[in-house]
């Protein structure tokens, strides 16, 4: 039979209960503002019966209050967290594209259109008048043609420089956001390890992993940690470890990784056009110091899987269309066979079958004049590159210091291992722009060169070329027309920063050649308007004419940007309906709130009220002397 006092038990079990859910509510009031913050229940069950030789055979005990549990859906977290990546992705995408849009607008009279128009109406004013001015006024237009890409080509490498610096700051982000997990997970274990519960920890390492997300792919586990001794036993330890990128481990529980940003040298660079100190991201330990170079690895920029800002802003800086060079290796010839001023290099072909059609093309070949190449699995520095007749390339390397990976070279080259400079990266980014505008320079160089080079000046001298681009943008150097043609390379020599107007011209416009026949008079202008015809019907550039140029680009653009614009939209909608409905869940309700406060006063009113009655009982028997 139950003592006589085993009801103020069952009372007093009552007020715990009771005060342990008031206390909880209170906590929910208080943080309903507060970001992350998860809903906090008490879990509570009846206490086991205590059995009584009666006919009813066990009396109920009271309540026992077992632990204070946040009220979280783990498939709204992950479903928040996967749009969170997507979104922050077209973000960075719709920003960037944003801006490209602006920089090839045809801004009245200094945008391509109007200047292009303008240098065909001020060669159709000299067909007219025939006079030196009229051919300064052409030349000059000309320059402001030339003048507009250079800008342009000044504007994304700036944009560029810029994606590249929100890089580094991602990286630096994500590095902050795990060391901070990595302190909260030895919180969460101190604590958990007693039996209790870190809800508010938990809720602070949710709200930074919903952070992650928004710059990387994001998957995180969490598993216990049994007792070796003891399989199956709970020691209330966990094992928290995060994964981003599709696999590459970032956490693992109270240890982390850096990713830490290097810039590339000149010398590296992937692209022709590329602005120096671009970043390559490597894998670091906790414990890094700049300037160690002790790397744990690579992380992979061209990995599709990544996602976030992080993808978002590798593809506006690298996107390429996926149009890189790669091939084949077909061997190597070395000492006596490689030229003079190649001394002490590898020369290094890539067969022509293994080329993709692309690079065949010299106007659309972006490969730099030095830069790293990969054979096989190991990269190696090149110093200049040559295109065969046949359709070969051929790279002079710098070969390995030691015979054992000199020998690995030359197995590799001799096997036809891939080779690859940089990497595809299939988004229409800044190389890939700067890949369309040094097209149209090169087409329309080449075929403008032509048609002067074919005729005479009025006063019958030979002709100069018309287009041609800098040697080194700090000096006065130009290529010479037969730089520019008699080399495999052709017109590969020019680029949108580079593109000039032959300097002899500007200072000299009766230099033009406008004539068609050295014995013809000096009013004949049989050569411009050759020149005049080929700009306006010729088909130059994507199969258009020379002034369909920034037609075919905006559309390239406009359809990016439009993509970009219409996923940001969907995705930042389905970022407020996933948090909705996470809210639902998880999220502090003022009027739940304010019911369970009633609810639970009552509760412990009566529970209150069952012990004053008791009390009375008690003392009621105890003065009779039952």
């Amino acid at each position: 039979m139950p003592s006589q006092f085993f009801g103020l038990n069952i009372a007093a079990s009552g007020l715990r209960a009771a005060n342990a859910a008031l206390l909880a509510t209170g906590n929910n009031i208080a943080n309903t503002t507060t970001d992350g913050y998860s809903r906090q229940k008490v879990q509570q069950e009846a206490s086991d019966v205590l059995r009584v030789f009666t006919k009813y055979g066990c009396a109920g005990a009271g309540v026992d209050t077992l632990a204070i549990e946040r009220v979280r859906d783990v498939f709204y977290d992950e479903r928040y967290r996967t749009n969170e990546t997507a979104l922050g992705k077209y973000e960075q995408r719709d920003y960037y594209n944003d801006l490209i849009e602006r920089y090839f607008q045809d801004d009245v009279g200094a945008g391509f259109n109007s200047l292009f128009t303008r240098m065909q109406a001020d060669l159709q004013g000299f067909l007219t008048n025939k006079t030196d001015d009229a051919k300064t006024n052409y030349i000059g237009s000309v320059r402001s043609l030339t003048e507009y890409f250079n800008n342009t080509a000044d504007n994304l490498k700036q944009l560029q420089q810029t994606a590249n610096d929100e890089i580094k700051l991602v990286c630096d982000n994500i590095n902050t956001i795990a060391s901070k997990i990595v302190i909260l997970n030895q919180q969460i274990n101190t604590i958990e390890l007693t039996g209790a519960n870190a809800n508010d920890l938990r809720d602070k390492r949710d709200l930074l992993l919903d952070e992650l997300s928004g710059y990387v792919a994001v998957e995180a586990k969490e598993t216990k940690v049994e007792d070796a001794s003891d399989p199956g036993r709970d020691t209330g330890l966990t094992r928290f470890t995060i994964h981003i990128a599709g696999g590459d481990l970032l956490v693992d529980d109270t240890s982390y990784r850096q990713l830490v940003c290097i810039a590339r040298e000149p010398d590296q660079r992937v692209n022709q056009n590329d602005v120096d100190g671009l970043y390559t991201v490597k894998w670091v330990s906790s414990n890094y110091k700049e300037g160690s170079e002790k790397y744990l690895g690579t992380f992979d920029l061209g990995n599709r899987l990544m996602g976030g800002k992080l993808q978002g802003l590798v593809d506006i800086r690298d996107g390429n269309n996926s149009q890189y060079f790669h091939g084949k290796a077909e061997g190597f010839e070395m000492d006596g066979t490689v030229p003079k001023e190649y001394d002490g290099l590898w020369k290094l072909t890539i067969s022509a079958d293994s080329i993709p059609a692309y690079m065949k093309d010299m106007n659309k070949c972006s490969v730099a004049d030095e830069s790293e190449i990969t054979v096989g699995s190991r990269t190696y520095q090149y110093k200049e590159w040559t295109f065969n007749a046949d359709g070969s390339y051929s790279f002079f390397v710098e070969p390995p210091a030691g015979v054992g990976d000199q020998n690995v070279l030359l197995s590799e080259g001799s096997t036809r291992a891939d080779v690859s400079i940089g990497r595809a990266i299939n988004y229409q980014g800044i190389p890939y722009y700067m890949s369309q505008m040094n097209e149209w320079i090169r087409c329309y160089a080449s075929a403008a060169n032509e048609v002067v080079m074919s005729g005479y000046t009025a006063e019958s001298e030979d002709p100069v070329m018309l287009l041609t681009g800098a040697k080194l943008l700090d000096s006065g150097a130009q290529y010479s027309y037969d730089e520019l043609t008699s080399s495999n390379k052709k017109y590969q020599y020019l680029n949108a920063s580079n593109f000039q107007v032959n300097d002899i011209l500007l200072s000299d416009a009766t230099r033009l050649a406008t004539k068609s026949d050295k014995a013809e008079g000096n009013e004949q202008t049989g050569t411009a308007q050759a020149l005049y015809d080929m700009s306006a019907q010729t088909t130059i550039f994507r199969n258009a004419k020379a002034g369909e140029f920034l037609s075919k680009v905006q559309a390239d653009i406009s359809m990016n940007k439009n993509n970009s614009a219409t996923m940001l939209a969907t995705y930042e909608s389905l970022e407020l309906t996933i948090d909705n409905q996470r809210l639902s869940v998880s999220g502090v309700d003022k009027d739940e709130e304010a019911l369970a406060l009633v609810q639970y006063q009552n509760a412990y009113t009566l529970s209150a009220k069952m012990i004053q009655t008791l009390t009375e009982i008690y003392d009621r028997l105890m003065q009779t002397g039952v």
